[in-house]
């Protein structure tokens, strides 16, 4: 025997405990319950997990833009650490991409709105100054994904690096 739950009963579950409330929505979607479900906060929340995705895409490329600046500008302190977060965040932003294809329209945008934390990281961590960096950002979507690409010229140490 299924008790439907009053709208008062889900709102408060929603705002005392939150967890209980997403355990009592399942429940309630499983059992075909859809009358019973607290509907603006479950409008909300999935807007809110898609949110998610685009904002874990621009601090991805915030990530990845800022230590490309960081390789470019500081090339002095190239490291293996630099190379590895290169790769594993393209690497975690393909996947993001391959998980989400609807995100690719969103890319130029994305990359927009991620460089000026991409300037911010490569400051922090190098100390050189925020005009040091041009004020847009001067790679294409094709060298931000690509494997092959590091900006700036590759010494032979640079070349160790990668292997």
């Amino acid at each position: 025997m299924n008790i439907k739950p009053s709208e008062d009963e889900t709102i408060n579950l929603y705002e005392t405990d939150f967890y209980a409330w997403t355990q009592k929505q399942v429940e309630l979607l499983r059992q075909h319950q859809l009358d019973c479900l607290d509907i603006e906060n479950l409008i909300e929340e999935i807007d809110s997990l898609g949110k998610q995705q685009q904002q874990e895409l621009v601090n991805r490329l915030g990530v990845l833009l800022g230590h490309l600046l960081k390789w470019e500008y500081q090339p002095s302190k190239r490291s293996r650490s630099w190379v590895a977060t290169i790769r594993e965040q393209r690497r975690k932003i393909a996947k993001l991409l391959q998980k989400n294809p609807s995100l690719k329209p969103y890319l130029e945008e994305a990359i927009q709105e991620s460089y000026p934390d991409g300037v911010d990281l490569a400051v922090r961590e190098t100390l050189m100054e925020y005009r040091t960096f041009p004020s847009e950002v001067s790679y294409t979507w094709q060298q931000i994904e690509s494997p092959d690409f590091l900006p700036g010229l590759l010494s032979n140490s640079d070349k160790d690096l990668l292997n």
